[in-house]
């Protein structure tokens, strides 16, 4: 006969076992981006050694006191495939690892990151002015096939993101090749094969990052053929666009181009995305925001029936990265305050009417704004990295996870930051 004990172990372990063996989070339902929060996710980083030939990139020199990162990735439970070792030291003497978003375990980790936290999905960044290049181009390509294989084992969603920064006018075509060649090639978003893929409105949605910007020569011109192809195109439109344009695109002012050419454009597409990063730097002024920019937005946007994404950002900083450029960079130059800066615009999005947020970024360490765990004890020596040993490394995951809850609530929105319990 079984011992009280026994029986009481074995009710242990098999309550332990049925915990382990609990229900992954249903898949997120990809058809449609409203009620979402999202991140975007650059998939830049590669390593000497990693097979890209791409070196450093965008890691900067990768050495002491010239290195383009302005945080540290947390490398706890990474392979040893997933590891590249750098000149900096740890401060126990052993060498600081990094990691490559070639290498499809780190993607398929970063998918199950969002899973785990309740991040509905990512948009990819790929940058137009590199697409030709097949240098950068064919590791491209290797990181968004692990990206959707990742988004689709981890039931997120994923969106590609077409970065126009660079083009000169007239090369919009450079985007219109490209999204040819990965429809012919690769079928992304075609056939209704894929449903990690988002849409929006009933078709696959697009996105095409920087209309308007005083530092983009691309002309209105260059953004009606743009809109006009990936809505229209027999065989390669039939698409839904998210156009990210300047914060202040409504107003024409500060940093977009004073073209009203650029607002009949836009009430032809489904979703507009301003850039808040950088805008403004403190909880007070994300409360400001609201009626600064959110109502006037949105009212703008209901009015012509566009849907409306707001950006939302932990923080800023890239004294390293500028370092690099040889310019000046202020470090910490818009601090996280523990996460309060970050929820402090989302309750300003929220309270504002908007029904769906875009995080900056998954994983951008160059300009300080990744949310991804990064470690509190970075190299030590020459330079400089942000860390905060009050938090735990995963503390921006979770933040963002209740984010999503926020806006999936029908509640109120309270003003105090979550208490993580």
């Amino acid at each position: 006969m079984i011992s009280r004990r026994s029986f009481l172990i074995a009710l242990a372990f098999g309550a332990a076992a049925f915990v382990a063996q609990a229900a992954p989070p249903p898949p997120v339902d990809t058809s449609t981006v409203t009620g979402k929060v999202v991140c975007g996710y650059q998939g830049w980083f590669r390593c000497e050694g990693d097979g890209s030939k791409n070196g450093w990139h965008h890691y900067g020199k990768m050495q002491p006191g010239n290195v383009g990162i302005e945080m540290w990735p947390d490398m706890t439970g990474l392979g040893p495939d997933e590891r590249f070792a750098t000149p900096f030291k740890n401060a126990d003497g052993t060498t600081a690892e990094v990691f490559s978003s070639t290498r499809p375990a780190t993607i398929q980790r970063h998918f199950e990151w969002m899973r785990d936290y309740g991040i509905d999905g990512a948009f990819l960044q790929r940058f137009a002015t590199t697409t030709r290049d097949p240098r950068f181009c064919r590791p491209m390509d290797d990181i968004m096939a692990n990206v959707r294989e990742s988004a689709a084992k981890t039931g997120r969603g994923w969106v590609l993101m077409y970065d126009l920064t660079g083009l000169k006018a007239g090369q919009h075509t450079v985007v219109i090749e490209d999204w040819k060649r990965l429809v012919r090639e690769k079928r992304v978003a075609r056939d209704g094969s894929e449903a990690a893929y988002f849409k929006h409105r009933g078709k696959p949605l697009v996105a095409l990052w920087g209309m308007g910007f005083k530092e983009n020569p691309l002309t209105m011109e260059d953004w009606a053929a743009l809109i006009d192809f990936f809505h229209d195109d027999k065989e390669f439109g039939g698409c839904s666009l998210m156009i990210g344009v300047p914060y202040w695109w409504h107003r024409l002012d500060r940093d977009s181009i004073p073209d009203p050419k650029m607002h009949e454009l836009l009430a032809k597409v489904e979703i507009l995305s301003p850039w808040a990063v950088g805008r403004f730097g403190t909880p007070k002024d994300a409360a400001k925001r609201m009626d600064d920019a959110l109502k006037p937005d949105l009212a703008w946007c209901a009015e012509h029936k566009v849907d409306y994404l707001p950006v939302i950002f932990p923080g800023f900083s890239w004294q390293n990265l500028q370092k690099g450029r040889g310019k000046e960079g202020k470090f910490d130059q818009i601090p996280r305050l523990g996460g309060q800066f970050l929820w402090s615009q989302a309750l300003a999005a929220r309270r504002a009417g908007a029904g769906m947020v875009y995080v900056a970024m998954f994983d951008e360490m160059d300009e300080g704004t990744a949310i991804f765990k990064t470690t509190n004890q970075p190299p030590v020596g020459e330079s400089k990295f942000l860390a905060d040993p009050s938090l735990p490394t995963d503390h921006y995951l979770w933040l963002t996870g209740q984010i999503g809850k926020l806006f999936k609530s029908p509640a109120p929105a309270v003003d105090d930051l979550p208490i993580r319990k």
